[in-house]
Order: C-alpha cells, then structure tokens, then sequence
C-alpha cells in the first residue's frame, strides 16, 4: 500500500509506534553492543602496545608515555582509556554531522525512504565490522555506521507524527524505552559473544578478516538486516505529502549554526540536553574502565552493567514517564532528573564498595530515564508541526556531538587526575544544564485531531 493510499495516521499510532520501538531497539542492540569490548580491543589491535612499528603503534606511543610520565601505575590501561575514547567518539562525530540532515531530508521525502536506506547502511557497517582483522577496516565500519546512525532523528520524528501534543511525552517514553532495552541487551550480547572466537574452530577464516570480535559483529548485521525486512514490510508512511517541506539542511559544513534555532526554547532545550549528555556519556564510556579499575570487572561483568542501567531505565520510562505524560511537568521531570544525575557522579566518584557502586548507577539511570524523554518532548512541542524531522534532528545531533566530545574529555580528565576526580568534574558539570532547565517555560499545548 503506498503511502498514498495509507489509512491516515490517527488510525493506526499504536501500530506505528511499536515498529518505531522495534527499529529503536535493533538500532541501539547493534550500537551498544561494542561497549563492553573497548578494552580488550586495544590488546588484540596492538598486541605489543607501544612498541608496535606500525601506524596505529606509532600513534599510540605517544599516549603511553604520556602515562608513564605522569606516574600511571599501570600505563598500557591507562592507554587504553584514551584509545576508547577516541573509537568511542568516531562514530558520534558521524552521527552528529548526520542526523539533522536525515531529519531534514525526511521532512522532504517522507520517513519510510530514509528510515530503509540508513538501517541497510547500519548492516553494511557490521558487515565491515565481521571482517576487520585490521584497525583501519574497523575504523571505516565505524564512520558508515555513524552517518547511518543519523536515523536515529528520523525515529523520533515519527513519534512525533503520530502523537497529539497532549500525548508527546508518552510517546517519547516508548523511545526511551527502545533504549533502555537497547542498553540492556545490546553490551549483554557483547560481553557473552566476545567470549565465542570463530578463530578457535576455523583458524582459517583469519585470511579474510574474521577476528575475535566477529561473532558480536555478525549479531549486529543480523539484527540489523531483520530491522530493514521489518520496516519494508510493516512501517506504513506517516508524514503525508502535504505536509512536507521543500526546505534543505542548509550548509553541512555549518555545523555550530544548527542550534541556532529562532525558537529560544528550543535552542535553551537542545543546550541543556548537550551539556547533560556530554557528562553523561562521558561517564558511560568510562564506566567499564572504573569498574575493571576498583572492582577487577572482566567482559561479560560489564555487560552486565549495563543490563542494570538499561533495567532501570525502562522502569523509569515505562511506569513513571509514561503515567505522567501528558499532565505538563515535563519540565519538573528534566529537573529531578539532573538532580538525580549531579548525585550519581557524587556517589562514584566516592564509591569503593560494589553496593555504594550499583547505587550510584541506580541513580545515573534514573536521571537519564527522566531527562531523555522529557527534553525531546520538550522541543517537538516547542516546534512547528512541518519541522518536527529538523528540529528532533538538531536535538539528537546536539546528544551526538556531546557523546562525540564527552567520552575524550572524560578520558582525558580521567587519565591525568583519576577516577575521582573525573567523576566530581561531572557533578560540577551538571550544573550547568540544571541552571538552563530552570529557565525553561512550559510549551502551549497544540490540539491536533
């Protein structure tokens, strides 16, 4: 059926919504699911550290004994930090440059067309990925999967499409929800498939590129290739033709100018998002690093980390968000959330026993369970019913750029000061969104049919 001849949109949201949930959740299985491997990624690509002569050695020599200058007691782990945040970052530069450009491009020709040609991107990424024995093939994997990534803007805008106004929180839940669920099975597949090596019962497949990290690879690709079977089959346009805009993205390379919107709420919402997200992803990267630092944590143990943030997140999602939308107190929700967030870095930067640990992680779940969901409907409200695709795409872009910036800056504090102090510096950070939140007024609601 063509979009068309489609039922209309309030006919069918319940459907819509859930293949969003479903395209949300593949997405963020296949993203997350690397998390956990960053560490052991830096012993397989560069097996002899520092002393390797080749480029990604050549690179690396400098940060090593940048560590061991600063007395590091173990410089090669240390090493590692930096060298994660770096790949971690890669794919949100990408994601950053593109998802207003998918947003925008959708509000031209439709959701549909743009959610089917970035989720076959995404499986083309992990298929490059299942076969990148060399550094350099997983860094390309990486930039293809971060410009497909962008489709994460387009998701939203669908939610955005088949709400009403009064329903646009709840409607976001259900995408905070996606990703929670991401995060809980996406770095759980990680940790449990990293310890399955193709290479232990086909030693032959190394000649062309299989590697230790092929089997979380290949779960992505196939989940990735489920998710675009899924959409062409099921997802029915909702953004009708006329209601489409000729508008373009502008100059791509004007990066910064994109959150210049004339909407200063708008723009107040997509600051205090960035300045939230750049702690928080800061502290997600280095969160498997903490936990292997103080707690000798292996792989599959920091899966499972995230198996309790993205538990919690869905609870807070799910029950609170949910039942509360639609009351008008997303504002006081983005501020209990930041609150939540500043004790949560308190906590971990002080925490040396497990208990004080999961606590804290309890409460940094808890924060971006509210945060999240709040923000983004924050600005679909604050925006013209033809823009919803730019301007939720300014708003992911605006996570991406922080979660391209956080995990390096994170590293680096992390790397000269420890973990004590890269946590308080997030607490400090904090501050910031909080104060902007306080500033934010509440939007006029929008009847719709």
């Amino acid at each position: 059926m063509s979009s068309e001849t489609s039922p209309p949109v309030s006919m069918r949201p319940k459907k819509t919504l859930g293949i969003v949930f479903l395209t949300l959740f593949l997405d963020l299985v296949g993203f997350s699911i690397i998390f956990p491997l960053f560490p052991a990624m830096l012993d397989y690509y560069l097996p002899n550290g520092p002393n390797d002569s080749n480029l990604l050695g050549q690179w690396i020599a400098p940060l090593f004994h940048w560590a061991e200058s600063t007395g590091a007691a173990n410089p090669k782990f240390m090493t590692s930090v930096l060298f994660g945040g770096i790949l971690g970052s890669l794919y949100s530069i990408l994601q950053f440059v593109s998802a207003p450009l998918w947003g925008t491009y959708s509000d031209r020709v439709g959701r549909r067309k743009v959610l089917l040609i970035t989720i076959a991107g995404l499986a083309l990424s992990y298929a490059a990925w299942f076969f990148a024995a060399s550094f350099w093939v997983l860094v390309l994997a990486r930039i293809v999967g971060g410009a497909m990534g962008g489709n994460l803007s387009v998701a939203t805008a669908v939610v955005a499409d088949v709400t009403k106004a009064s329903k646009r929180s709840s409607g976001m839940a259900i995408v905070g929800v996606a990703f929670g669920l991401g995060f809980i099975v996406g770095p759980a597949l990680g940790g449990l498939s990293a310890s399955v090596n193709l290479l232990d019962y086909a030693p032959d497949l190394a000649r062309y590129g299989v590697n230790p990290f092929s089997v979380p690879a290949l779960i992505s690709f196939v989940l990735a290739i489920a998710n675009l079977i899924w959409v062409m089959q099921a997802f029915q346009e909702t953004l009708p033709e006329s209601k489409r805009t000729n508008e373009t993205a502008g100059q791509p390379w004007a990066l910064f100018k994109r959150f210049q919107s004339p909407s200063i709420e708008t723009r107040r919402a997509n600051w205090t998002y960035l300045v939230f997200m750049l702690a928080f992803s800061g502290m997600e990267f280095t969160l498997t690093f903490l936990a292997v630092e103080r707690f000798a944590f292996r792989p599959v143990d920091n899966g499972m980390l995230f198996v309790f943030i993205g538990f919690i997140m869905i609870l807070v999602q799910g029950g609170i968000v949910r039942r509360l939308a639609g009351s008008g107190v997303e504002k006081q929700l983005t501020i209990g959330g930041l609150c939540c967030g500043v004790l949560a870095f308190g906590l971990l930067a002080h925490a040396q026993s497990l208990k004080l640990f999961l606590a804290a992680l309890a409460c940094m779940a808890f924060s971006i369970g509210l945060v999240s969901p709040t923000l983004s409907a924050l600005v679909s409200l604050y925006s013209k019913e033809n823009a919803q695709g730019q301007a939720l795409g300014v708003f992911r872009s605006a996570g991406s750029l922080a979660r391209a910036v956080g995990p390096l800056l994170a590293a680096l504090v992390y790397f000269n000061y420890g973990s004590d102090s890269a946590y308080l510096f997030g607490a400090a950070l904090l501050v910031l969104p909080l104060l902007l939140a306080l500033q934010l007024p509440k939007p006029i609601t929008r009847l719709t049919p």
